[in-house]
């Protein structure tokens, strides 16, 4: 994972999963309607689904900034980071109908557009004595570009 060495444990089991072509959400989908949920959904919430049977699914690992927030506060405890410092957070549209919200990663404050395309990373929050390093999602600029100096997609497993 980004930001450790060798391989790292998510914040929260079930977050996401690295593939060959990067990290995923790990979301669930409705197999009857096919409404798509983050996080995993236990039953289907679509009033207008006759089955409610979830499976499994991951999500794209590419979207586009909707919109985004600076946080100026330390997040709460599972999500503590090393070395904290103001962060962006933002809302990425996955497409599908599919909107989630994630820390911006990899570029200064001042370069980030609405709009701009975003792929999912892995990157360490910080480092527990019991389970070492401890990671979650983030989304970097997908292209080189003003102020983008964005991390590597991550190929470590968890």
């Amino acid at each position: 994972m980004n930001g450790a060495q060798g391989a790292s444990v998510a914040v929260a089991d079930g977050l996401f999963e690295v593939q060959p072509d990067g990290p995923h959400l790990i979301g669930s989908r409705c197999a009857s309607c096919a409404t798509i949920y983050f996080p995993v959904a236990l039953s289907c919430r679509n009033p207008r689904c006759a089955e409610k049977r979830i499976e499994p699914a991951l999500l794209p690992n590419r979207g586009s900034l909707i919109s985004y927030t600076i946080q100026r506060y330390q997040p709460p405890p599972l999500f503590r980071m090393d070395n904290w410092e103001p962060y962006a957070i933002g809302l990425i549209d996955l497409g599908a109908g599919v909107e989630v919200m994630g820390m911006l990663t990899g570029l200064q404050f001042d370069a980030i557009l609405i709009g701009m395309p975003l792929r999912m990373v892995v990157e360490t929050l910080y480092t527990d004595t019991t389970r070492g390093a401890v990671a979650t999602y983030k989304f970097a600029p997908a292209a080189s570009g003003p102020g983008a100096s964005g991390p590597a997609e991550t190929g470590d497993a968890l």
